[in-house]
């Protein structure tokens, strides 16, 4: 008789930073540690500085037709549509996301377009959980504030439901909450891993 096998799970990675071995690089590594041990995930990792996403120009052409007249979000949309859970790691840049990883963020335009303009009712079929890492050289609320209320904005079109929140605040002062951060988003991970 044949084995049944089942494929992995998919863990998306926006990351947002443009330092590779910051504290962005620090907390998002803490938090997959739990999914690296466990061989049912694979981990696909999008920087959005590398992929340099054109910002949206707000052409409409979305709401006439299903996608976007620049492709360079294609292979994100593409990514976003296997997941089964979407990781959006940054840093705080004046109380939002930094610029690369905002222009990430408009592209999902076309998301609300193809539920409002097309009818296509959800945009993207499949539903996935997301977790926000962030890091800030601050101690301010409204920066999460900020950041949590534009994904959960973009969700809304993309089946997404934002499902935990982990803070590395206070960086300019160094390590001393790196610790809290850490224990905060394995806690998240682990708390995923259990009902998944």
């Amino acid at each position: 008789m044949p084995l049944h096998f089942e494929g992995k799970k998919k863990l998306l990675v926006l990351f947002g930073s443009p330092n590779g071995q910051g504290c962005t690089r620090k907390l998002l590594d803490s938090f997959l540690v739990r999914f690296r041990e466990n061989n049912s995930w694979e981990i696909t990792e999008i920087n959005a500085y590398e992929e340099n996403v054109h910002p949206c120009t707000g052409c409409k052409s979305c709401a006439k037709k299903e996608g976007c007249v620049f492709d360079d979000f294609d292979r994100i949309d593409k990514e976003l549509r296997a997941s089964d859970l979407l990781v959006v790691a940054s840093p705080v840049y004046n109380c939002s996301f930094p610029s690369p990883l905002k222009a990430v963020l408009d592209r999902t335009q076309r998301y609300f377009e193809a539920r409002f303009s097309l009818g296509i009712r959800p945009p993207i079929k499949k539903h996935r959980e997301a977790v926000l890492l962030l890091t800030m050289g601050s101690q301010e609320d409204f920066a999460v504030e900020v950041t949590t209320y534009q994904l959960s904005r973009a969700f809304t079109v993309m089946n997404t439901e934002l499902a935990g929140c982990a803070v590395w605040d206070a960086t300019d002062l160094g390590e001393q909450k790196k610790g809290e951060a850490q224990q905060k988003a394995q806690g998240i991970a682990l708390e995923i891993l259990s009902r998944m």
